[in-house]
């Protein structure tokens, strides 16, 4: 969400940073009807002052025996009585329009983020890791993995496309992923353990940015509920509409939780193997700090999920978005890639986002500075640590043996009980 009173200081700066986005100028359409807005508060002021003024004019009148002059008024009193309303409920019509103007924009991106129309202008910032050196061709993990559980016709018998069974090694290995990741992230690098909701109302999806813009991109439940794309929309959640103290920040949660969605726009993509499904295991991050924490929060929260790759020992790179592919409510994003030697190059497994604070506007998540009455918005992040499925494949893929059997990282073997290697049936 954006601050109109911003946008009327300097509409020239918001429409340009809007363009870098490829979207047309808004300025004007906002501020006029903000002034509409603005007039209106103003009118319905004036005429309340005026009624008040006329109301206590109206018995001194009386009292003086000027009777003409308090029939005036009283009939002053009954215009101004009828017409406030009207100027109420058209203030909240401006209000609500100007409202989802502004919240159907997208943030604005930041001065170092590059220009571009899509990933093909994204930045290589650096690359981590060493890739496999194979005495085999390397195979897609969906041309083995059935064989070590990845059940791909079940799934689509019980649920459809996009939707994947896991049974036996590999379902043992995918939950031992996740716990490795929300342990690293909570027990080395201090991040705070949530389990969350996975069903939102519409505020807490507005909160995050992903209505109304994106209501294709969801499922919805009977009851008018969101099933959560990410644990992102819970966890940033958690501050929405409050007040923190500036001592209580910096918030960092993590939740490792399942995720749902419609891939409305991915028609075509990524049909085979896990890559794209309608419902996936994500590691999630979300932190919340004050504006002058916010550029080192970023660079740490991507580092935490470089971390958990180089662990793992899967080489990565890391992309700076460029403004044509960056998120809605994102200011600056970090994309990490892993290398997927079936596939013969990198694909995301991580985003790690700072959105400023487009996000605590929406939701209208303020603290209060050290010795200060006023408050101030926060900023948020958030990041994958990381998409569960996505590391599986990263490991199927790169850890593969010419027979089909899948070697098991070091860092997971205690979890699987010492297990070294995946067998196939």
């Amino acid at each position: 969400m954006h601050d109109i009173r911003a946008i009327r200081d300097d509409p020239a700066t918001f429409d340009a940073a809007l363009a870098r986005r490829g979207a047309s100028p808004q300025s004007d359409a906002l501020v006029a009807l903000d002034a509409r807005r603005r007039a209106c508060i103003a009118e319905a002021q004036t005429a309340q002052a005026r009624r008040n003024e006329a109301s206590k004019a109206i018995g001194a009148a009386k009292a003086s025996k000027d009777e003409a002059t308090a029939q005036a008024l009283m009939a002053e009193v009954a215009t101004l009585k009828e017409r406030l309303p009207a100027l109420e409920a058209e203030e909240r019509t401006l209000d609500a329009e100007l409202n989802a103007a502004l919240a159907a924009i997208p943030n604005l991106p930041l001065a170092d983020v590059p220009d571009g129309a899509d990933e093909d202008d994204n930045v290589l910032v650096h690359e981590r890791g060493t890739r496999p050196d194979f005495a085999f061709q390397p195979r897609e993990h969906d041309a083995f993995g059935p064989a070590l559980g990845l059940d791909f016709e079940t799934g689509v018998a019980l649920a459809g496309a996009r939707f994947t069974l896991l049974r036996g090694p590999v379902a043992r290995l995918a939950r031992a992923l996740g716990q490795y990741m929300l342990d690293t992230l909570t027990a080395v690098h201090g991040f705070e353990e949530v389990v969350p909701p996975l069903l939102v109302r519409d505020e807490a999806m507005f909160g995050t940015g992903q209505l109304p813009k994106f209501a294709e991109d969801l499922f919805r439940t009977t009851d008018g509920r969101w099933l959560i794309s990410t644990a992102e929309v819970s966890l940033t959640n958690i501050v929405a509409g409050k007040i923190l103290d500036e001592g209580a920040l910096p918030l960092r949660f993590t939740a490792l939780t399942p995720c749902f969605r419609s891939e409305a726009g991915a028609a075509g993509r990524d049909t085979r193997g896990l890559i794209r499904q309608h419902q996936f295991d994500k590691v999630e991050m979300v932190s919340i700090v004050p504006p002058e924490q916010s550029e080192a929060e970023h660079e740490r929260m991507t580092a935490c999920a470089e971390d958990i790759l180089t662990r793992l020992g899967l080489p990565f790179r890391r992309m700076k978005l460029c403004t044509g592919d960056m998120g809605f409510s994102a200011a600056r994003t970090y994309d990490l890639e892993v290398w997927l030697p079936g596939q013969g190059r990198y694909r995301e497994i991580s985003s790690c986002s700072t959105c400023t604070d487009f996000q605590a506007r929406r939701m209208n998540a303020r603290f209060r500075p050290d010795g200060s009455k006023a408050t101030r918005f926060v900023h948020t992040l958030n990041g994958s640590g990381l998409a569960v499925g996505r590391t599986l494949v990263a490991v199927l893929e790169n850890y593969q043996q010419a027979d089909g059997s899948v070697v098991v990282p070091e860092v997971l073997r205690p979890r699987l009980g010492n297990l070294s290697v995946l067998e196939p049936a």
